[in-house]
C-alpha cells in the first residue's frame, strides 16, 4: 500500500490552508487600516475642499456622497485583491434609482460598505459616535448622514431626505445579526415606511462562511475567504400594510415588522452560511 504520497499530499494541503488562513488574517488588518487611514485623509484633503468650493449644502453633500461611494468602491476591490472576499451581485439596475428606501438584513460588519459602494447616493442612519470619532467624522459631517441621536425627529428625518431624491439604507436589526441567537427587528425601518408611504427595496445580503459578525473579532477569520452575495429584490409596496390595518399606522408598521422579519429570516438565521 502506498499510504505516504496520500499523507504527504494531506500535509501539503494542511500547510498551504494554513498559511492562507495566516495571510488573511494579516490582510484583513491591513484593509482595516486603510480603511481607516482613508476616513482620515477625507476628513483632511477631500472634504474641507469641497466645503470651500460649493457653498450650496445640498449640492456639497451629494458630491460628498458620490466620494464616499467611489472610496467604498476600492476599499471592496483592495479586500478582493488581497484575497480577504469574493462577491457577487444580483439586481443591480433596482438601485440604480433616487428616492429609494433600501432596507437589508445585516450578518456582517461589511454590509454597509458594500451597500454604499452600490449605490452613488446613499444616505444613512449612523451612530452618533461617528461624527465624534476622528477617523468618521469627515464623511458623516460632509455627506449629511442622519444620526441616530436626533430623538422624535429621526423619522421624519428619514422620510425628508427619501422624498428629497436620496436613497436611505436601512438596517431594521438595527445592529448585527449576531453569531448564535435568533435575528430581531426594530420597529424604526416600518415606522418610517407607513408614515412615509414609502415602498421598499429589499435586499439580501449573504455571506459564506460567516465573519466580521457580531461578537466575533476581526482577526477571527473564517477556514476560507468570504464569499457575498448580495441580492436587490423587487420592491415591497408598503400601501397594502396600511388599508390592512385600517390606516392605523401603529398597527400597519408592526405587522411591517412582523412581515420583514419572516423575509429575511427565511434564508438567513444565524447559522446560514457556517
Amino acid at each position: 500500500m502506498n499510504i505516504a504520497p496520500a499523507a504527504a499530499s494531506g500535509s501539503g494541503n494542511g500547510m498551504r490552508e494554513a498559511l492562507d488562513r495566516g495571510w488573511r488574517i494579516i490582510a484583513t488588518g491591513i484593509a482595516f487600516s486603510t480603511f481607516g487611514i482613508g476616513g482620515l485623509l477625507l476628513r483632511i484633503l477631500v472634504f474641507p475642499v469641497l466645503q470651500l468650493g460649493i457653498r450650496d449644502r445640498v449640492r456639497r453633500s451629494r458630491y460628498a456622497r458620490l466620494t464616499v461611494h467611489h472610496a467604498f468602491r476600492l476599499f471592496i476591490a483592495w479586500m478582493k485583491l488581497l484575497g480577504i472576499l469574493r462577491y457577487d451581485v444580483h439586481g443591480l439596475e433596482r438601485l440604480q434609482r433616487d428616492g429609494l428606501l433600501i432596507l437589508a438584513n445585516h450578518p456582517t460588519l461589511l454590509d454597509v460598505v458594500f451597500l454604499v459602494s452600490l449605490v452613488p447616493n446613499a444616505d444613512c442612519v449612523v451612530k452618533a459616535g461617528l461624527a465624534r470619532n476622528p477617523f468618521t467624522r469627515g464623511p458623516v459631517t460632509a455627506t449629511g448622514y442622519i444620526c441616530n441621536d436626533s430623538g422624535a425627529g429621526l423619522i421624519s428625518d428619514c422620510i425628508a431626505s427619501v422624498r428629497a431624491g436620496g436613497n436611505l439604507i436601512i438596517f431594521p436589526e438595527g445592529t448585527r445579526t449576531p453569531a448564535a441567537g435568533p435575528m430581531q427587528l426594530q420597529r424604526g425601518a416600518a415606522n418610517i415606511a407607513v408614515r412615509g408611504q414609502l415602498d421598499m427595496t429589499l435586499v439580501r445580503i449573504r455571506c459564506e462562511p460567516r465573519s466580521l459578525t457580531k461578537g466575533l473579532p476581526w482577526w477571527n477569520v473564517p477556514p476560507r475567504r468570504m464569499h457575498f452575495t448580495i441580492t436587490v429584490e423587487d420592491d415591497l409596496p408598503v400601501q397594502p400594510f396600511i388599508e390592512a390595518a385600517g390606516g392605523e399606522a401603529g398597527i400597519a408598521a408592526r405587522r411591517l415588522t412582523d412581515h420583514l422579519h419572516t423575509h429575511f429570516a427565511t434564508e438567513h438565521s444565524p447559522h446560514a452560511g457556517t
